[in-house]
């Protein structure tokens, strides 16, 4: 059976094929859609996890129990995993497991640009590189047999072009594994540090057999052409390179990137004059083939950040720019990133933005936008859930000034607080900061993609699950001060945060109205019946062309420059309001129907 596959659909239909028993996953672009593709086959118990972290130690718990498992996440999700991470090499499995950590050269939709195969090296676990999505149902299979031969977890490194990139991929049948058989044993799965020791030791020896296989797997493949050039690459940078050099150089292609296959790169660079090392993004390989003593070309032509595509390659390598449709740049207009038409957080931002002596603390999710015009709110952005945590911080020092007027108001979404968010306000409260703590709830894990969490009711296959009661969460931490409102009502977000500046003490806002994409349940068609169903229009007779509603960032509102009157388009606006309320004139109105 042949079918056109993205990477990710392929490591799901790998672990499909493989006869995974268990999976989970928190969403994070560009490893989503993995464990979406792992929910549709009833064969596996595919979840959405709070967070990377538990998502990692379920599959953990799903191993040791004798089930195969896997785990899911985007690059920097392995740092909120790191903890068990770095452990479980150490224990091993029972079922075998694979960890993938999708990472993102050229920072598609991340805050930072880190390679995992640090991690892979760093916690001794053995890594593949898929260059394609053939290669991610291949790997993926292979991963399941050296996990449970060598007794170990096994990581598969995607990168962005490999996840969201189609090809052909050959699938095969779904091979029932049987559930290994639980023994108990807590010299292996206890890690104290009496049993870790020797757990430590016996990682060296699953290593010195991994070296082996590195150096036999056909995932490490020599293709020589020439002696003249020869280039070692990993994941999709092979591919990249082939496009410029074709057959005018020989390839070490390495798919298999830890442990290296150090005879297999020093019998190949023995063979060649020039040595290229073409990856993506820190010089792994590079580093490695001039420990073993060869000199080569990698960073020090190619940058050290961003994709190796073939232009990338061919201005390093050769200095040629590739070519280019000319044209008149003048004439294009910026279309920096927004939020939606309807969009739940345009209301509070918009008001949060007016204030002055107020510094934002702001997460990670769409409400990240809030930090560009016409809003200019959010001051500073690092991490997930670290919103309320750094906003906490930078309230204690104010505090240490005298005659302080800063205030802290710190933000993040109702699945980020889910995700870690709990942590950083259990912080504010035990510390009894005077932050205060706002939960934008849009009701769904709205920039990935509308993924379920814990805070919707349904799980990860589309069934009802159990509702975490956000409010409920928050009171129970010991928050005397709690306010949940509707944020396109610009009066009502006015007043609260006017009530909560004045106090000296946490308190936590929580907006609650759905993602204007989303696709409604029953319990928001009953919650928030009516939204999204009216439309907006300007009356001409009363628009002064005051351009005042076009603050509200809305993409549904242009400005007519020859008519000087602000102009809605009926299509994308979905009624939330938000610009009447800013209308000095009342010339914007609900349309008939």
């Amino acid at each position: 059976m042949k079918y056109l596959l993205t990477g990710d659909e392929a490591i799901a239909r790998g672990a499909y094929e493989a006869g995974v028993h268990f999976a989970s996953a928190y969403p994070g672009t560009p490893s989503t859609e993995i464990l979406e593709n792992l929910a549709t086959y009833d064969e596996i118990c595919a979840e959405w996890a709070p967070n990377e972290k538990v998502a990692l130690e379920s599959a953990i718990g799903a191993s040791i129990a004798g089930g195969r498992a896997m785990a899911s996440m985007k690059h920097v999700g392995l740092n909120v995993a790191a903890d068990p991470f770095f452990t479980f090499a150490y224990t091993g499995v029972n079922g075998g497991t694979v960890i993938i950590s999708a990472d993102e050269p050229g920072q598609h939709s991340a805050q930072n640009e880190q390679d995992n195969r640090n991690y892979a090296k760093s916690a001794k676990v053995p890594m593949f590189e898929p260059a394609n999505s053939q290669e991610c149902r291949d790997m993926v299979i292979e991963g399941y047999r050296i996990s449970e031969e060598y007794d170990c977890p096994v990581m598969i490194r995607m990168t962005t072009r490999v996840c969201h990139g189609k090809s052909i991929v050959e699938c095969g049948e779904r091979v029932e594994v049987p559930v290994r058989e639980y023994k108990k044993d807590v010299k292996k799965y206890v890690c104290v540090p009496a049993n870790a020791k020797g757990l430590r030791r016996n990682l060296e020896l699953k290593l010195a057999k991994l070296k082996k296989y590195s150096e036999s797997t056909p995932f490490n493949v020599e293709e020589f052409n020439t002696s003249k050039v020869g280039i070692i690459a990993s994941g999709p940078c092979y591919h990249y390179a082939k496009e410029v050099f074709g057959e005018d150089a020989s390839y070490l292609k390495l798919g298999f990137s830890f442990p290296m296959p150090d005879e297999k790169i020093r019998e190949f660079c023995k063979k060649v004059e020039k040595i290229y090392i073409i990856e993506e993004n820190d010089p792994y390989i590079e580093e490695r083939v001039r420990y073993l003593g060869f000199s080569c070309h990698g960073k020090d032509l190619l940058p050290k950040y961003g994709e190796m595509t073939p232009d990338v390659i061919k201005k390093g390598f050769f200095g040629e720019e590739t070519k280019t449709i000319q044209y008149d740049d003048t004439t294009v207009v910026d279309r920096p990133p927004t939020l939606c038409a309807g969009c739940p957080h345009r209301g509070f931002f918009y008001e949060v933005g007016k204030r002055k002596n107020v510094m934002v603390s702001g997460d990670i999710g769409c409400y990240s936008l809030g930090f560009a015009k016409p809003y200019n709110a959010i001051d500073l952005l690092l991490c997930m859930g670290g919103g309320f945590s750094i906003g906490h911080g930078a309230q204690k020092v104010f505090n240490m000034a005298k005659d302080n007027k800063m205030r802290v108001v710190s933000v993040l979404g109702d699945s980020t607080f889910l995700h870690s968010g709990v942590n950083s306000l259990m912080d504010v409260v035990y510390n009894n900061s005077n932050t205060i703590s706002v939960i934008l709830d849009n009701r769904i894990t709205g920039m990935t993609g509308h993924q379920e969490n814990p805070g919707t009711g349904y799980n990860a296959k589309g069934q009802e699950a159990n509702m975490i009661d956000i409010e409920g969460i928050v009171k129970a931490m010991g928050i005397k001060h709690i306010r949940t409102i509707d944020p396109n009502n610009i009066n009502e977000v006015k007043t609260v945060l006017d009530d909560f500046l004045a106090l000296d003490e946490p308190s936590v806002i929580i907006t609650k109205w759905p993602c204007a994409l989303k696709k409604f349940s029953k319990e928001d068609k009953e919650q928030f019946a009516g939204a999204f169903t009216k439309s907006m229009t300007v009356n001409t007779d009363k628009c002064i062309g005051c351009k005042i509603c076009m603050k509200s960032g809305c993409p549904a509102i242009s400005f007519d420059a020859e008519n000087k009157k602000a102009v809605i388009d009926g299509i994308q606006c979905v009624g939330c309001g938000v610009c009447s309320q800013l209308c000095p004139k009342d010339a914007i109105e609900w349309k008939e129907a």
